[in-house]
């Protein structure tokens, strides 16, 4: 059986099966995603948590059960379509479908399977998975980008509110950087569609107040970085939140920086933090707009760690079995080309480079090359037969999969800055898909990858040996997730899709 990071908890009649861990191994991280809720929406309901945030879990290397084996359709939705103003000086444009980050939180509710997916239309949808139909909505004022994070809240005065949805969106249509109140992330009741709190996303020296990453849930605290680039500490309990400014607002612990003034000149402001945290040992990884990858020591609450790069960064850092991140690199604000690294984070950052893979300058729809999505892995599946691998898409057109415990020995190549030499993957397959802004996923031994060109469905073995088996036409920029034979994803042509026999 594939090595799926699964937790397998005993059902106690009418409580809490499930528990958060309020602190954090150094040695191993007990953070735990998919549990089992007994009782979380009111008498005799069963919740599991099936993908509960961004990649699907702490490591964000985890995107269901099993791939589907082919890409028929079993049935779609029509999202809608929204405005959302790019600038003062461009005006609004009209969004239609869904995008990046775009993937949906999977939970399985009594014997209903359940998504929850946000869209162009401004609106937060609970779907039923088995037939598309919508239970609820919760309107935002701009259209969603990124990806929510389910979390418990064990001290919620209604049971239907047990269950909480913590969403970020753009920053409002009518309103711009200099608006006095941006309320961009909230919280929703899982159970109700209902609003329980809103957060008014400062004005700092970047130049948004989105927000598109996914908070690390752990124990009673999240952990997120918005587009203002704070890494923000916040306690998500309703309970804790105070009244400010017209606004229940959630309790703020901690923010920090994510960003130097010099990363604000050498950017023009363009230090925004999209990704999604990750856990490993003890530390909460995230990475920066401002070009660096930061390190948080939970312990001692402050940033010990940083990989700078230079570059704008947009995907989430990834962690693998061998304790490394895996990050990928846009092409700007750099000399050389953008890519991807592995990265030991348990050494100093000088000497943290494990390998570095460059992709090709290729400029579309204003970005200049690299990649912009994350790094799909395998680890999560590992079952000891096959290889490690990690996948790819850049703005190239090509998907890339790596084995990503090996390097090519006496070959080196050039970093993102055009001069530094570093080891460099072995390549195992690569295919030309069309450029993409998604994540690819590896699960067991299917890869799938979602670009403007389409969905690609491929199959590998040990060997190496790699096949296309299925594809389905449409222009993709969100990530999907799967289970039980069954994929999900939103598409920019304003429907979402279940595909797979």
């Amino acid at each position: 059986m594939s090595k799926i990071s699964r937790y397998t908890i005993p059902a106690l009649a009418l409580t809490c099966a499930f528990s958060f861990p309020l602190s954090v191994s150094k040695e191993t991280d007990t953070v735990l995603y998919r549990p089992t809720l007994q009782d979380t929406l009111g008498s005799g309901h069963q919740i599991e948590l099936i993908i509960p945030t961004f990649l699907g879990n702490e490591k964000r290397n985890y995107y269901g059960n099993e791939a589907p084996a082919d890409l028929s359709l079993n049935w779609k939705l029509y999202l809608g379509e929204g405005e959302t103003v790019i600038s003062r000086k461009l005006g609004s444009r009209k969004w239609e479908g869904a995008g990046w980050t775009g993937q949906p939180l999977l939970i399985r509710e009594d014997t209903s399977l359940i998504l929850i997916q946000g869209s162009f239309d401004h609106k937060l949808k609970k779907i039923n998975a088995r037939t598309g139909e919508i239970l609820w909505e919760y309107t935002f004022d701009d259209v969603i980008k990124g990806t929510g994070t389910l979390w418990e809240n064990r001290k919620a005065d209604q049971p239907d509110d047990r269950l909480v949805i913590l969403q970020g969106s753009r920053l409002g249509v009518g309103n711009y950087l200099d608006t006095k109140h941006i309320p961009s992330y909230r919280a929703v009741s899982y159970g109700t569609g209902r609003e329980l709190w809103r957060l008014d996303v400062k004005w700092t020296d970047s130049y948004s107040r989105d927000v598109d990453g996914s908070a690390l849930m752990i124990g009673d605290t999240a952990y997120i970085g918005l587009e203002n680039s704070l890494f923000t500490v916040l306690s998500p309990d309703p309970g804790q939140a105070d009244s400010l400014d017209g606004m229940l607002q959630p309790h703020i612990r901690q923010e920090i920086p994510l960003y130097t003034q010099n990363d604000v000149i050498a950017h023009n402001k363009n230090i925004v933090t999209e990704s999604s945290p990750c856990l490993l040992n003890g530390v909460v990884y995230i990475a920066s707009g401002s070009g660096h990858i930061y390190g948080y020591d939970l312990t001692k609450q402050v940033l010990t760690w940083d990989f700078f790069i230079g570059s704008d960064i947009d995907g989430s850092a990834v962690v693998t079995d061998d304790s490394c991140l895996i990050v990928t690199v846009e092409k700007q604000y750099i000399k050389g080309k953008g890519g991807a690294f592995k990265l030991n984070p348990q050494k100093p950052p000088k000497s943290s480079v494990v390998w570095y893979l460059p992709t090709g300058n290729k400029d579309y729809n204003n970005w200049e090359g690299g990649i912009i999505g994350s790094a799909g892995v395998n680890d999560a599946y590992h079952d000891g037969t096959l290889p490690y691998l990690s996948a790819f898409m850049a703005l190239d057109g090509y998907l890339y999969v790596v084995e990503h415990t090996a390097v090519r020995k006496k070959y080196n190549v050039s970093g993102p800055d055009g001069i530094k030499k570093y080891p460099t993957p072995v390549i195992r397959f690569k295919d030309s898909i069309g450029p993409s802004i998604s994540t690819p996923l590896i699960t067991g031994d299917r890869i799938i990858a979602a670009g403007y060109d389409g969905l690609k469905l491929y199959s590998y073995d040990k060997e190496f040996n790699f096949n296309k088996i299925d594809s389905f036409s449409g222009p993709f920029e969100a990530t999907p997730v799967v289970h039980n034979k069954k994929l999900y994803v939103a598409c920019r042509d304003g429907y979402f899709y279940c595909l797979g026999k």
